[in-house]
């Protein structure tokens, strides 16, 4: 079923092999998909006639709000096949159910199997999961399942608690951590508080998740900056979502996830749904490959990056994503400034007194966009909220409003017993 040697193919071997794979998947969604059956019909679409990924642009793209609204019509095989139930977040806030089988289940796990060993992970590896296992969470499953895979040894911590962490990294010797990269500035200020050697520590590497730590152009972000400036390990970025079911990881070259193309076929479109050019912004649209219990065709992430198809120097020749520079859904139109959250973390990560914060967008009396920051600081003195200030002023030219909180207030907003993942951006906008 999977060919790990593809991504150092040729680049036309790559998509001849993505082409003959792409037809299989075709053929089963025509033959299995309640959704798309009706959705090749009505679109007079004859799967007959699309002999290669390039033909992918005659299909019209499938909509995150079409996959919630008609998520139980996209499961292709009978209840009793389904081995796991996992679930994403809607376009209305609300669970939507991803399936999956036992072959859907073995996928997950060489997909990160191969991403971690993308990522220069090895069988005498020690991971530490620093991240939920539970709560129908599909990416803490998927993690546990390819550290198996690769045959290093797993330890599940779960989020939070640096001296937990500290400990256990103590304890069991791990090598690489698992988990959202702010969090390392957590265990950085726990360990300065109490006089710990980082860098004495076992830890050598940290397969990011959930946040980015490169600019566009793969430079280091400031977050990435503030952690390496005080402890001397390397980060990994990755993408993925659960709708995918497949993740881009970065090689030590760090220069943007790759792409497995055994997995799903990859396109980066326009507004129009046509691929753009290497190093132009577009949509990340994905077409599932050997996904049995809930695949999708032209998939619409709502995920805005580039990408790069110049060969690595890791040997694998499969085009790089970029990190994520927006999501489509998430554009805040403020005081006359299009702005995405992305440009306001970054304002708020270069500043060393806050711990911790939220970015919240509503919509205000007149009907546009009003904006919030919720703030947790560390060892707040005088003039610190003027110094936000200034820097949203010089850096964004508009200052949103600041809110600091204490932890219980905080942690209210976050919803922490609800979110599996930490919530840096809250949208309470009125649709419409």
């Amino acid at each position: 079923m999977f060919t790990p040697d593809i991504e150092k193919k040729s680049l036309s071997e790559i998509e001849a092999y993505q082409s003959a794979r792409l037809k299989e998947q075709l053929l089963y969604l025509q033959t299995s998909s309640p959704y798309y059956k009706q959705f090749f019909a009505a679109n007079n679409i004859n799967i007959n006639a699309i002999n290669s990924i390039k033909d992918l642009e005659q299909i019209p793209l499938t909509s995150k709000d079409t996959f919630h609204t008609h998520n139980n019509d996209f499961l292709c095989v009978p209840k009793n096949k389904i081995a796991e139930y996992t679930s994403t977040s809607g376009t209305t806030g609300s669970p939507v159910a991803v399936a999956l089988t036992e072959k859907d289940l073995d996928r997950l796990a060489y997909n990160e199997y191969i991403s971690f060993a993308c990522a220069d992970g090895t069988n005498d590896d020690v991971y530490q999961l620093m991240l939920t296992l539970d709560k129908q969470f599909m990416a803490g499953m998927a993690y546990y399942m390819g550290i198996r895979k690769l045959g290093a040894t797993a330890v599940r911590t779960g989020p939070g608690a640096p001296q937990f962490q500290l400990d256990c990294i103590q304890k069991y010797g791990t090598t690489i951590l698992v988990g959202v990269p702010s969090f390392l500035l957590k265990l950085i200020e726990y360990a300065e508080a109490n006089s710990i050697d980082l860098n004495k520590l076992s830890v050598k590497k940290v397969v990011c998740i959930g946040e980015g730590i490169r600019n566009k152009d793969l430079t280091d972000n400031v977050l990435l900056q503030r952690i390496t400036a005080k402890w001397n390990i390397k980060l990994y970025s990755t993408y993925a979502s659960t709708e995918m079911q497949t993740a881009f990881t970065e090689c030590g070259e760090g220069k943007g996830g790759h792409h497995h193309p055994e997995l799903l076929v990859v396109e980066v479109v326009d507004d129009n749904g046509k691929q753009v050019q290497s190093g132009e912004n577009g949509e990340v649209v994905i077409t599932s490959l050997g996904v049995e219990g809930m695949p999708l065709l032209r998939y619409q992430t709502g995920d805005m990056c580039t990408y790069y198809t110049e060969p690595c120097a890791c040997g694998r020749n499969t085009i790089r994503l970029s990190p994520i520079v927006a999501r489509k859904n998430q554009l805040i139109k403020y005081k006359g400034t299009t702005l995405y959250p992305n440009s306001v973390f970054n304002v708020l990560n270069e500043i060393k007194e806050i711990e911790d914060y939220i970015l919240e967008v509503g919509t205000n009396e007149t009907g546009t966009d009003e904006l919030l920051v919720h703030l947790i600081l560390r060892n707040a003195q005088p003039g610190v909220k003027e110094e936000i200030a200034h820097a949203f002023q010089s850096k964004l030219r508009v200052l949103p409003v600041l809110k600091v909180s204490d932890a219980t207030a905080f942690n209210a907003i976050r919803k922490p017993d609800v979110n599996r993942k930490p919530i840096k951006f809250l949208d309470t906008r009125k649709q419409g």
